[in-house]
């Protein structure tokens, strides 16, 4: 056998193993890229960070899913954190209302952005959300056992003191969501009320988000306390009271037999009741065998004072 014929036989099985190697390799790589696709779109899903952010939490953990999401919530909190700092001087003036209104407890809340677009994104209202809920638990673990009327006013700095549960407080929340979506934000006001079994709270939202079922939200909100009036018709009588808190912007309650002072009139009960100009609120009220005792309003945007 001459060298040159074992040269080319020799070249030849060398040859095969080049190709054949690469395929089997480029094979089982398409396996492992179909694996990390599925974790990826389950990773995206599930935080909504983009893919590249996905993409590089899932290498650094070799497809720990688990442990990605923990590392993308943190980066997406240092991240907020700094974002927030920068963005810390720019008006935030839009935003929304959240309302929850419970069995015996209500809270309401004001959390502004800068633009109404992002107050119509899907994280901006869940943080909304959030904070509502937050706020109301927050009554609720202070009050425990009080049984009387209690009416609590925080400002943006308590709020955002307040816990999120594991660790995180309302304040890293906002930072976090500032991060996703580049805007500033902040924590403007609450209030929450608790009420005894007697007692009744009414609710009303303008400009209602939809979509949003157990934290209702929109631009204008109102929460009113009162008793009395029929048990089939009572919420029907809260939310009326309501958005006549909303429409006509009282700024106290007054007495039942003031007289009442024309458009100008900020006294609740003399003023025309919106839903029946012929009558006043305390008219109204009288007719439905009951009595407010309390409200609040909330204007988003609106500078503190000018209500």
């Amino acid at each position: 056998m001459s060298l040159a014929f074992l040269f080319r036989a020799v070249t030849r099985e060398a040859v095969k193993v080049s190709v054949s190697q690469p395929v089997q390799c480029l094979h089982s790589g398409c396996q492992l890229l179909a694996a990390d696709k599925a974790l990826l779109m389950k990773l995206r899903k599930s935080t909504g960070y983009t893919f590249i952010k996905c993409k590089e939490a899932l290498q650094r953990f070799e497809n720990d899913i688990a442990q990605a999401e923990s590392w993308l919530h943190e980066q997406a909190q240092k991240e907020g954190w700094s974002k927030a700092s920068k963005l810390e001087g720019r008006k935030a003036k839009e935003g929304l209302i959240g309302l929850f209104v419970g069995k015996q407890a209500a809270a309401m809340v004001e959390v502004n952005c800068e633009t109404d677009f992002v107050a119509r994104n899907e994280k901006f209202q869940q943080l909304v959300k959030d904070v509502t809920l937050a706020t109301l638990a927050h009554h609720q673990d202070k009050n425990e056992n009080l049984t009387g009327y209690v009416k609590s006013v925080l400002t943006g700095d308590e709020l955002n003191k307040l816990s999120m549960g594991e660790g995180s407080s309302l304040a890293d929340h906002v930072a976090l969501t500032i991060g996703r979506l580049g805007e500033n934000m902040s924590l403007k006001r609450a209030v929450t009320v608790g009420v005894p079994a007697e007692w009744h709270i009414g609710s009303y939202v303008h400009g209602n988000i939809s979509g949003q079922t157990e934290v209702t939200m929109g631009r204008y909100g109102a929460l009113v306390v009162f008793q009395g009036g029929k048990d089939e018709e009572r919420d029907t009588l809260g939310r009326k009271l309501g958005q006549h808190v909303v429409g006509e912007a009282p700024l106290s309650l007054g007495n039942v037999d003031d007289l009442p002072c024309g458009e100008s009139e900020t006294r609740l009960l003399p003023q025309t009741f919106l839903g029946d100009p012929s009558r006043t609120v305390a008219q109204f009220l009288k007719g439905q065998q009951a009595r407010v005792l309390d409200f609040v309003r909330f204007h988003c945007g609106e500078t503190l004072g000018e209500q």
